[in-house]
């Protein structure tokens, strides 16, 4: 695997987090959202480039952290000598010292050097500039002494090094020795300087994750400890694990190393406007992506809970209707707190009411979005026979051509048996090409701009990707399945289901 790092172009590289079964979203997310470009994916993972604003980065909704990408490498292999393993681990940060220091620029310029953080100072671009080639003089004059030292260790003995020392007859180990001073005294004054002025003692924390064959070996605490150890004596940061200013995050596997600086204190999938979570907000704003919701339209959910589903896809698509219905009192009341508290009351309303006796006309509804919880939140119960009572009244209410998008438990998806097992696997929505031996994938860009140019809408980016459907599609009376694509919810897993709504001719 090629390494790669945020300071690799003019443009900068970012990898963000994405739970399992969610890459696919994120990808059509940040090439419409962002105009992302080199846009790659591991497991849990999605890597881009781009030049857009902080504002726009932290309206991703499909995705979990975000990262500026220091270091993309190969997997460090495993040793019985532990001393040549950490050697490779410590390299991830002080490799290559000039895009470990502009990284740290771009971090504070993203925030506008008001970074969230930490107090840090303001200071203009050529500052920042001069600064980063200073420090990385001091490294490389730290490191420079360090391999001279290991020369006249090599070519010297101990004994003769004493002598010479002590005679001063020797004028070349003099000279090594005197610069060998110089260097230590000028590289320390200077990131003492460096740190008092320039205000750059950053506290930082390693947050380190192990997995695969190298997590046989190290812990996550090893390998943190090494590189906190490493930037302590390199840069003369400070360690703070409780309120750090800067984090670094590593992820070391079988495929990959990955070293991220986050670019947010927060998750991103961590919203401000839901006052009571339910279900996961990126997998709502996923199912609400995949139904095809247009302005205009009238987009029901009739079990809706807290209301998560409604606020994700009312905060992205604004010129729509949107009902919640669900029978219990207490979810109502705590759907209409969040909707009060994100301020759409003007878009959303709820009804009580039940999912198989549903107070609305035939063919009225364009969009069905649901998170059927049997098997989630309530265990499976005799309630489960209710399920093709559920499906025959949302077929009922939708109108032909409209979309019904479900969340199912595997236990569901048990239960509806034929009525799903068929569905297209979401590895064939992806379109992209994947490498066997690492898991990576590079996603082609199917038409990723309209035709002016601009990006493309989060409904029309989705549209636009190239999905292979089964000969064999599975129907539920005139619901004729779309896509499926297997999440992870946690503690469990789970399915997301399209369906689209056929014509009567259309299913003869």
């Amino acid at each position: 695997m090629a390494e790669g790092s945020a300071c690799a172009g003019p443009s900068i590289r970012y990898f963000c987090t994405a739970g399992r079964g969610l890459e696919p979203f994120l990808l059509r997310e940040v090439r419409a959202r962002l105009g992302a470009t080199q846009v790659e994916y591991v497991s849990g993972k999605v890597f881009f480039t781009t030049n857009s604003e902080l504002s726009k980065l932290k309206n991703l909704k499909s995705g979990e952290r975000l990262f500026l990408l220091l270091k993309k490498h190969a997997p460090i292999s495993p040793s019985r000598n532990k001393g040549k393993v950490f050697n490779e681990i410590q390299k991830l940060v002080i490799e290559d010292p000039r895009c470990w220091l502009d990284i740290i620029s771009i971090w504070k310029h993203l925030h506008g050097n008001k970074v969230e953080q930490g107090n840090l100072s303001k200071e203009n671009p050529e500052s920042l500039k001069r600064k980063s080639e200073d420090e990385i003089s001091i490294i490389r004059k730290k490191q420079k002494r360090e391999q001279i030292l290991e020369t006249v260790s090599d070519e010297c003995h101990v004994e003769e090094q004493k002598k010479s020392m002590a005679l001063e007859t020797n004028n070349d180990m003099d000279f090594l020795i005197e610069r060998e001073t110089f260097l230590e005294e000028t590289s320390e004054s200077r990131i003492e300087k460096s740190v008092d002025s320039n205000n750059h003692s950053f506290s930082f924390r390693v947050s380190c994750r192990c997995s695969g064959a190298i997590a046989k070996v190290f812990t996550s605490q090893e390998v943190g400890r090494v590189l906190g150890i490493t930037l302590i004596k390199e840069l003369g940061w400070k360690a703070d694990l409780r309120n750090p200013d800067l984090e670094l995050f590593v992820h070391l596997n079988d495929i990959y190393s990955v070293v991220g600086i986050p670019v947010f204190r927060l998750p991103l999938a961590s919203r401000e406007y839901i006052q009571t979570a339910g279900l996961r907000s990126t997998v709502a704003w996923a199912m609400a992506s995949l139904a095809e919701i247009s302005a205009g339209a009238f987009v029901l959910d009739p079990m809706c809970g807290l209301g998560t589903i409604l606020l994700e896809a009312a905060k992205e698509w604004t010129n729509v209707h949107y009902l919640g219905a669900d029978i219990n009192d207490s979810q109502l009341q705590g759907a209409h707190e969040n909707i009060k508290a994100a301020g759409l009351m003007d878009k959303i309303e709820l009804l009580k009411a039940s999912v198989t006796a549903l107070p609305l006309p035939s063919e009225s509804v364009d969009v069905v979005i649901s998170d059927i919880p049997f098997g989630k939140k309530f265990k499976i119960t005799k309630d489960i026979k209710l399920l093709p009572n559920i499906l025959r009244e949302m077929e009922r209410v939708l109108h032909v051509g409209g979309t019904v998008v479900l969340l199912v438990s595997q236990d569901v998806h048990k239960h509806m048996g034929g009525c799903i097992s068929n569905c297209v696997e979401n590895d064939t929505s992806l379109n992209a090409t994947r490498d066997n031996k690492n898991g990576a994938a590079v996603v082609k860009d199917l038409n990723p701009k309209e035709e002016n140019g601009s990006p493309r809408s989060i409904s029309s980016s989705i549209k636009g990707v190239e999905t292979e459907y089964s000969n064999n599609i599975t129907c539920f009376g005139s619901l004729a399945a779309v896509e499926s694509y297997g999440v992870s919810l946690g503690k469990t897993d789970a399915f997301l289901y399209k369906y689209r709504k056929m014509p009567a001719a259309g299913m003869q």
